[in-house]
């Protein structure tokens, strides 16, 4: 019989065609105002015997599968010794393993140390997703991320020092008409100064992401949250890429189905045709998507 998960199953837009094993069930964190993904769930570690019994129901039924992403929302917060034995079991059941990949939280990285990351790049971990959502202390705070800036841009490092990929989220929106100029601005600083591998945007849509503690979380602190619409989100997206400067090539994208318009390139090589395309949708449409496309 097939692997029987725990739904909702969520993973990256990437891993949509790989196989999934679920290490965790939910988020140990889960209080980020923005996501409602794991609300459902209570978080628990899933014993080592239940994954290996996935691992091996995944290798019986897609014994060529190649890529493997680690479910639910942090595989990462589990001890290193567990996480090694899950890879080592991959490894052995699927002989062409070439990847495994997994959603991470900046402090579930920050505690691990360099040498126990490069152990999970040894066991074919090379890969981790990694929300830094805002560089701005105040609008982190706000949408109760339980991150600072800092905190995030070690992560950033101390991931790529272990020689693992990192893809970065980073979300437009998130700071409202108050925050758009210094939210976008801390962004682009922090990614210049720690670039991960892949750099994604995502947009801000209260009404579609089904977060109703978002504005409460917001406003606790003051000021009225005034969400942008999608020009301004484009006009957001135009700084962003304006201020990006890193001193390696960081591969962005702007392909999730939150956004009002896709676009993919390197940065800093493709900074002028990004920003062309985006002058061309802000002034005559071109490559929106339509908002019935649009979803999380």
């Amino acid at each position: 019989m097939p692997i029987r998960y725990d739904m909702p199953l969520w993973r990256p837009p990437s891993e949509g065609h790989n196989l999934i094993v679920q290490a965790t069930i939910g988020c140990s964190y889960n209080h980020c105002s923005f996501c409602s993904m794991y609300t459902s769930k209570r978080f628990h570690p899933r014993p080592l015997e239940d994954v290996r019994r996935d691992i091996d129901q995944g290798a019986r039924d897609w014994p060529q599968a190649d890529r493997v992403f680690l479910a639910d929302g942090d595989a990462l917060v589990l001890p290193t010794d567990h996480l090694y034995r899950i890879l080592d079991h991959l490894r052995t059941r699927l002989p062409h393993l070439a990847r495994v990949s997994s959603y991470a939280t900046p402090d579930n990285i920050n505690r691990k140390s360099v040498e126990e990351l490069a152990g999970l790049k040894a066991r074919k971990l090379s890969l981790v997703y990694l929300g830094i959502e805002s560089g701005h202390a105040d609008v982190l705070k706000r949408i109760t991320k339980g991150a600072s800036p800092g905190g995030i841009t070690r992560a950033i490092q101390r991931a790529t020092a272990a020689g693992l990929k990192v893809s970065c989220m980073v979300i437009l929106g998130l700071g409202g008409r108050v925050y758009s100029h210094p939210h976008i601005a801390a962004t682009a600083r922090l990614v210049n100064a720690a670039p991960p591998t892949y750099l994604s945007t995502l947009q801000l849509d209260l009404e579609r992401a089904e977060a109703p503690g978002f504005l409460p979380r917001w406003e606790k602190h003051g000021a009225r949250f005034e969400p942008l619409n999608d020009a301004e989100c484009l006009d957001e997206m135009a700084r962003l890429v304006a201020d990006l400067d890193p001193p390696r090539p960081v591969i962005f994208r702007s392909n999730h189905a939150s956004n009002a318009l896709p676009l993919g390139g390197t940065l800093p090589r493709d900074k002028e045709s990004l920003l062309a395309a985006i002058t061309l949708a802000r002034e005559a449409g071109q490559g929106m998507r339509p908002r019935f496309l649009r979803g999380y």
